[in-house]
C-alpha cells in the first residue's frame, strides 16, 4: 500500500489569495479589539468555531452579506504595521502549507483612505511583501485587482500604477468582485494598458456565472490565468480552448463550497478540468472566511475526487508553471516536487 505523503511538504505556487482574506482569525480579533471595530454576529460566530460563515453568494443578496463581512474585515487594517502584520503572516502560513511562491491580491483603493492615499498604500503593501520575503524566505510579489463593481475609469488609473510599479513588486493585474456587474469588455482599456506594461492579465470568471464568463476573460482581458473559472467545466469546448491556450485556471474549491457554488466539495469540478488538460493552480482564495488554507485545497482533491500522490504533484507544477516566479526559483521547487513524490 502507497504511504500518503504530507500535502504541507509538497513544494506549490498560491496564486489566488485576497489580501484581507488571507488574515488570521486571531489576528482580526485582536485588531477589532485594539479599534473599537462590533464585528458582524455571523463573521465572530465562524471565527471562534472554525466553520466559514453560511453564505450563499449565488444570488445577490448572499454576495452582499459575503462582501459586509469581508468590508468588516478589511475596516480593521488601519495602520502600516497592521498591514505589515498580515503580510508576514500570511507569507508564515503559506510556508506552513508548502507553497514557494506567493502572489498576493489587493485593491489598494480600498486601504488607501486610511494609509494617506493611493500611492502610499500601495507602496506600503510592497514594503511588507518585499519585509515579508526576506524574513520568511517565501518568494512573494503583488497582483493588483480593479473592482467591477467600481467605474472602468478607476480600473484605468489602477492598471496605470500598476505597471509603474511592475518593476517594485507588482506582477499582474486582475479584476475582482460581483462578476455579474459589470461587462468585462468595459475593463479591456485597463487591461491593455497593463499587459503593454509587461503584467499578466488575471480577471475573476466562471465562479458566480457560467462559461460565458470565461469566454469574456479570454476574448475582451486576453485572460493569462482565469480566477475559479470552474464553470468552464459546463462546456466541452471551452475546456478544450483553455486546454489548448494553456490558460490557468486559480480554482478554489473550499470557497467553492462555502458560496453555494456547489454544495458538496465532490461537486466542484476537479476531475472534468484535469483530464480535460486545462492547467489548475489552487488557491485558498480568503481563508479568514472559508476556513481553509492552502494545503487544504490539495487535501480536498486527494480525500474528494481520489486524486493520487502523482496527480497531486502534476497539480503542484501547474501551479508553479502558470506563476511569475524567475525561472532559476521554479527550477527548485519543480525539483522539490519531484523529491516529494520520490519520497
Amino acid at each position: 500500500m502507497e504511504r500518503v505523503r504530507d500535502l504541507s511538504e509538497l513544494p506549490k505556487a498560491h496564486l489566488h489569495l485576497h489580501f484581507t482574506g488571507s488574515m488570521r482569525p486571531t489576528t482580526l480579533l485582536e485588531l477589532a479589539d485594539k479599534y473599537g471595530v462590533r464585528l458582524p454576529e455571523a463573521l465572530t460566530e465562524a471565527l471562534f468555531s472554525g466553520e466559514p460563515p453560511k453564505l450563499r453568494a449565488t444570488d445577490e443578496r448572499g454576495w452582499f452579506r459575503f462582501q459586509r463581512l469581508y468590508d468588516a474585515a478589511r475596516s480593521c487594517l488601519r495602520e502600516p504595521e497592521d498591514i505589515r502584520r498580515l503580510v508576514r503572516e500570511a507569507a508564515e502560513e503559506d510556508v506552513k502549507d508548502g507553497s514557494g511562491w506567493l502572489e498576493i491580491q489587493v485593491d489598494p483603493t480600498s486601504y488607501a483612505p486610511r494609509l494617506g492615499g493611493l500611492i502610499p498604500a500601495l507602496e506600503i503593501i510592497l514594503d511588507a511583501v518585499e519585509a515579508a520575503s526576506r524574513e520568511t524566505g517565501l518568494g512573494m510579489r503583488v497582483l493588483v485587482a480593479a473592482n467591477r463593481m467600481k467605474h472602468p475609469l478607476d480600473a484605468r488609473t489602477l492598471a496605470r500604477l500598476a505597471v509603474r510599479y511592475r518593476d517594485h513588486g507588482v506582477v499582474g493585474f486582475g479584476l475582482s468582485n460581483d462578476e455579474r456587474r459589470g461587462m468585462a469588455r468595459d475593463f479591456d482599456r485597463a487591461f491593455a494598458i497593463a499587459r503593454t506594461g509587461g503584467l499578466f492579465a488575471a480577471p475573476h470568471g466562471g465562479e458566480l456565472t457560467g462559461p460565458a464568463s470565461v469566454r469574456d476573460c479570454l476574448d475582451d482581458l486576453r485572460a493569462h490565468r482565469v480566477g475559479h473559472g470552474v464553470r468552464a467545466a459546463e462546456d466541452p469546448h471551452l475546456l478544450r480552448r483553455l486546454a489548448d491556450r494553456g490558460v490557468t485556471c486559480e480554482v478554489c474549491p473550499a470557497s467553492n463550497v462555502a458560496l453555494g457554488v456547489y454544495d458538496k466539495p465532490e461537486d466542484v469540478p476537479l476531475r472534468t478540468l484535469f483530464e480535460a488538460g486545462v492547467p489548475m493552480a489552487l488557491g485558498a482564495d480568503d481563508p479568514l472566511l472559508f476556513g481553509s488554507r492552502l494545503a487544504a485545497q490539495y487535501d480536498i482533491a486527494r480525500r474528494h475526487h481520489a486524486f493520487t500522490d502523482a496527480e497531486l504533484a502534476e497539480l503542484a507544477r501547474q501551479s508553479i508553471r502558470a506563476s511569475a516566479a524567475p525561472e532559476d526559483v521554479r527550477a527548485k521547487l519543480l525539483s522539490g516536487v519531484d523529491d516529494w513524490l520520490a519520497g
